[in-house]
Parts: structure tokens; C-alpha cells; sequence
């Protein structure tokens, strides 16, 4: 849905530039830490589709045989996914996808594809429009552009409770036992949001709001308490910036100057940030930041010339520390995966769905 006022605001979640930071650490190596304990089986990529084309897509690829398989969740259901892919994330022996204009919430069996159950996100006959979805403790934290946070027992998969925050959440994160949801207020253009609601995990209360830049939209939480937010601006005069809050005193501690960012993951100490120009159709720019030290570490990840030309997704395999990079490849054609070592050494790719937007790493559980 996001990407529906992307469409719709000459794509109106376009996404623009990257630079620099403060001074940059060596640039020649990326700090990655290789976690033995985890042995990955295989990779699934929820593919957004089109804005009320009931198209979104679950592309499973399995480690072993090296094969994608482009429509999984179709193929393993006999049914579609439904209308806008939004969100994907596996937190225990179960895997949220979140199906932004269906207002669904479709958890399913990651071993074998299968549906478990599908959760309605609706007020009445209003639908919620879920956007995002963080985990604690064996709850799922969701936004809705309605403007709440709904929290889901992973156990029983029922809702128990309904928290209101701001405008449009768009991003969520959980922190130093809170949960940080961004409002963007992108639905109510031009009059974007620009707050952090904060929920106190105790409570299931919100007790704070955060200012930051207009249209906030990912959040994520580092390993030394901070969050860092991106916001996209108005699309214009307003550019895109990378944002980080302290968890701790609930404060916006830092603005990186001269960043434009679209999106990002962090993986240990390692943050992966990316960006595109749409307008000029020059490609795709990734970075890396070092989280510790909050410097740039590489101002372009890739180093070997492979082209990305929009790109739509980052993330991280724990077991091996290869990065993947999903390019939606204008938003028109099929979408592809590209898998790069920590060095941004291209090592493979394969074809995803309609626009690539989340994915999530399979992996074996642990004895």
C-alpha cells in the first residue's frame, strides 16, 4: 500500500540518493561475524505485485537444488497470497506475511509452505491495512496504516490487544523492551507525519512521541540500543535522510548529513543502507555503516560492477554472511535476487516475482 502512493505520487514512494557520512574507516574491508550456529535451508522473497491486482507472489528458494520456485504459497495452497505484499518475517516455527489490501495477516508453516491461518485485520468492515511486523516474547507487534498497533499472540495467533499511535505507521521496531512504530502520515500527501510513537511493552500503552523528520518509514533496532529511522521527505524540496534515535532516553541523538537513504538492514555491526534514483535511471547504491561507531564504512558495497537497477530489499544470511539485494527492476518486470559475498562479490541470482520487497531466511532449527 505504501507503494500504492508510490504509484500514485509518480510512484510516490520514489526513492533517491545516497552520500556520505562522517569520515569514513577503512574502506577496503566490511565487518561481517559468521554465526556457526545457524545453517540456512533456504530463502523466501514476498513479492508486493501490484496495487488491487491480487498478485502478490511467495518466491521460495531452496539452498540445496539452487531452484527457485516463483509462485511457493500458490503452488503449496492451491489459492493466491492476495493484494499487496508488504511485510515477511519467520519468529519460531512460523512465518508472517502480511498482505497489506487484503487486510490479512497469512502465517504459514516456513517448512512447508502450508497456511496455518489467516488473521482478518479489520475494524468492523473498515479494513486496518497492516503495513509491518516486529516480534518480543512471543508476541508479533503489527501496524496498520489505520493508525494502530496490534499485538498477536504467536502462540494462539489471536489478537489481543489494539494500541493507537500516529498517522500511517509505516515501520516498527522493538527496543530496550518498548516498541518504536513510525508514523508517516504518507496516506494524508502532502501533510505528511513526522513522530516515533513509543509503546511501553509493560504497559501496552503508548507513552512517548518522537520528532523527526517528515515521513518516517523503516525503523530498525541495533545492538547498542539505538533505532535508526529513515524518512523519505516529501519527495521533493525535502530530501530523504537516515535518523538515530537512543532507546534509552528516547531521544533523535543524530541526522547523518548529506544521506539519503530509502531502506536498510543491519547485521551485527554492519548496517546495509541503499538507495536509487528513479529520475535519472542511473541504478542502485549501496552502502555499508559501521552501528558501533556510527561511520561510513563503504559508500558503495558493491565492487564488482554488477548493476541494480531498483533496489527494493536488503538482508543478511546469519550463516554465511552473504548479502542479498532484490531489484524490482523498475517496477514493471519481474523482479530478481542477487546474492553477493561480504566482499560484494556477485556469487549468483535468480528470478523472483513483481516487485521483491521482504525476505526471510529459512533456517535448519536448532537441536
Amino acid at each position: 500500500m505504501e507503494k500504492k502512493y508510490l504509484i500514485l505520487l509518480i510512484s510516490i514512494n520514489l526513492f533517491m540518493v545516497l552520500s556520505c557520512v562522517k569520515e569514513p574507516i577503512e574502506p577496503e574491508k566490511t565487518p561481517v561475524t559468521i554465526d556457526t550456529s545457524y545453517s540456512t535451508i533456504g530463502l523466501y522473497v514476498l513479492n508486493e505485485g501490484l496495487f488491487n491486482m491480487n498478485n502478490a507472489t511467495l518466491t521460495y528458494f531452496n539452498y540445496s537444488s539452487s531452484q527457485a520456485t516463483t509462485d511457493f504459497f500458490d503452488v503449496q495452497n492451491g489459492r493466491k497470497l492476495g493484494d499487496t505484499g508488504s511485510d515477511l518475517a519467520i519468529y519460531g516455527n512460523k512465518m508472517f506475511v502480511i498482505v497489506n489490501v487484503s487486510s490479512q495477516l497469512e502465517v504459514v508453516n516456513p517448512y512447508t509452505g502450508k497456511s496455518i491461518k489467516q488473521i482478518a485485520f479489520f475494524n468492523g468492515n473498515k479494513p486496518r491495512q497492516p503495513r509491518s511486523i516486529a516480534f518480543h516474547n512471543n508476541k508479533a507487534y503489527v501496524c496498520s496504516f489505520d493508525g494502530t498497533v496490534a499485538v498477536v499472540d504467536t502462540a494462539s495467533l489471536q489478537i489481543e490487544k489494539i494500541i493507537e499511535v500516529g498517522r500511517n505507521p509505516d515501520g516498527i521496531a522493538v527496543a530496550n523492551n518498548k516498541v518504536y512504530v513510525s508514523n508517516s502520515g504518507g496516506l494524508n500527501y502532502p501533510n505528511y507525519d513526522n513522530t516515533v510513537s513509543v509503546i511501553d511493552i509493560a504497559s501496552m500503552q503508548e507513552i512517548k512521541r518522537i520528532t523527526v523528520e517528515m515521513n518516517p518509514y523503516k525503523i530498525v533496532a541495533d545492538g547498542y540500543g539505538d533505532l535508526y529511522v529513515v524518512s523519505r521527505g516529501n519527495y521533493s524540496n525535502v530530501k530523504m535522510c537516515l535518523q538515530i534515535i537512543d532507546s534509552q532516553t528516547d531521544q533523535l541523538k543524530y541526522t547523518f548529513p548529506d544521506l539519503e537513504a530509502l531502506n536498510l538492514t543491519i547485521n551485527n555491526d554492519t548496517a546495509y543502507v541503499y538507495y536509487y534514483d528513479f529520475i535519472s535511471g542511473s541504478g542502485s547504491k549501496i552502502m555499508t555503516l559501521d552501528v558501533k561507531n556510527e561511520t561510513l564504512i563503504r559508500s558503495n558495497f558493491i565492487t564488482d560492477g554488477t548493476f541494480i537497477e531498483t533496489a527494493y530489499a536488503v538482508a543478511v544470511d546469519k550463516s554465511s554472511g552473504d548479502v542479498f539485494i532484490t531489484d524490482a527492476k523498475g517496477f514493471v518486470n519481474t523482479g530478481q535476487v542477487f546474492c553477493f559475498d561480504k566482499y560484494g562479490k556477485k556469487k549468483y541470482a535468480f528470478s523472483a516475482g513483481l516487485n521483491p520487497s521482504s525476505m526471510a531466511f529459512l533456517y535448519k532449527p536448532k537441536s
